[in-house]
């Protein structure tokens, strides 16, 4: 049997393809675009069956050809582009798309665990999976608010698991192909490296320099979200998965750098903002109304699912993911 895993050359795709492997998982059908290309990396010390070009995977899906030979589903195949202008193209890719794989899945009694986003919630305040919470403030935001309402309205009489899990601010290896959309680890990491300074936003929605503030998960916890379910088919719903900690951009960025300095004392924000380490630059006008100032995963409903791991923190898990970048560079 199969296990699936869209978006398998992606971020969190080929973190769980890798977690698989560590588990002996090894007959995985990988499915992805490689546009660009150099996501063929992330792969490159997993093990897998087969490859398929997304497109081609669905044809054969509806076709009949992998009747009773999947096991499960993992659904991170998406466009994440929070610009993206191109409506059509993002509601074709992430909700018209995840809603033919859920319909197959449904049909043969196929355990379904698929990515949504924190971006559901927008500008709101209480971060619960609720209806009344809801109200993104993008279109991708929106495509995948409409998925989620899809998967409400068959839970009730749902064959087989269906979980969506809500991502938060994901960061860890096997991003770099993200290019601008990579998490701000990254970009802090590549701007100390560079020229020994690292770059935030100056201060907006009442929140002053670099205090705007996030809920940050490392992709390790994702993960291991991931397998839960994967563990658990008799749990279905709509879960956020964060740390339920929400941490400021200056936190991601001291514990960068000092990560990156690591033969070297520690250095307080203060210090680093009287060095000029951390440098504050102007707020994007394009990303005025639609920036998400402040995000907190309430995950209550993950812990009454029984899920019961802690979760790394900013710093823990930062200093962990640039021991990593520091060994590739």
């Amino acid at each position: 049997m199969y296990t699936v895993v869209t978006g398998a050359a992606g971020f969190i795709g080929s973190n769980l393809v890798k977690a698989l492997n560590r588990r002996g998982e090894n007959n995985i059908l990988a499915v992805d675009e490689l546009k660009p290309a150099d996501k063929f990396a992330n792969l490159v010390d997993c093990e897998i069956a087969d490859f398929l070009e997304k497109d081609a995977f669905l044809e054969r899906l509806i076709a009949g050809d992998f009747d009773e030979a999947v096991g499960a589903v993992f659904h991170q195949g998406a466009c994440t582009d929070t610009t993206e202008s191109d409506g059509r193209y993002m509601m074709q890719n992430n909700y018209r798309y995840s809603a033919q794989l859920v319909d197959y899945c449904q049909d043969e009694d196929v355990p379904f665990i698929y990515a949504s986003s924190a971006a559901i919630y927008g500008a709101g305040k209480v971060f619960k999976e609720a209806r009344e919470n809801e109200a993104p403030l993008n279109i991708y935001g929106y495509s995948k608010f409409l998925f989620d309402q899809m998967v409400r309205r068959r839970l009730d009489g749902h064959s087989a698991q269906i979980a969506g899990l809500r991502y938060f601010n994901v960061y860890g290896p096997r991003e770099r192909h993200k290019g601008r959309m990579a998490s701000v680890a990254l970009h802090f990491f590549d701007e100390f490296r560079a020229t020994g300074k690292v770059n935030l936003f100056h201060g907006s929605g009442g929140y002053t320099d670099g205090e705007q503030r996030r809920d940050f998960v490392s992709v390790e916890d994702v993960v291991k979200v991931n397998l839960f379910f994967l563990d658990h088919p008799g749990k279905s719903g709509i879960f956020n998965v964060g740390t339920g900690t929400p941490q400021t951009f200056n936190e991601v960025a001291v514990a960068t750098v000092n990560a990156c300095r690591k033969r070297t004392p520690a250095l307080t924000l203060k210090q680093m903002q009287s060095q000029d380490i951390i440098h504050y630059i102007p707020f994007p006008e394009s990303l005025q109304g639609k920036y998400q100032n402040f995000t907190q995963a309430d995950i209550s409903a993950l812990r009454g699912a029984r899920y019961e791991e802690p979760f790394l923190n900013v710093e823990q898990g930062v200093a962990r993911y640039v021991e990593c970048l520091l060994k590739q560079a």
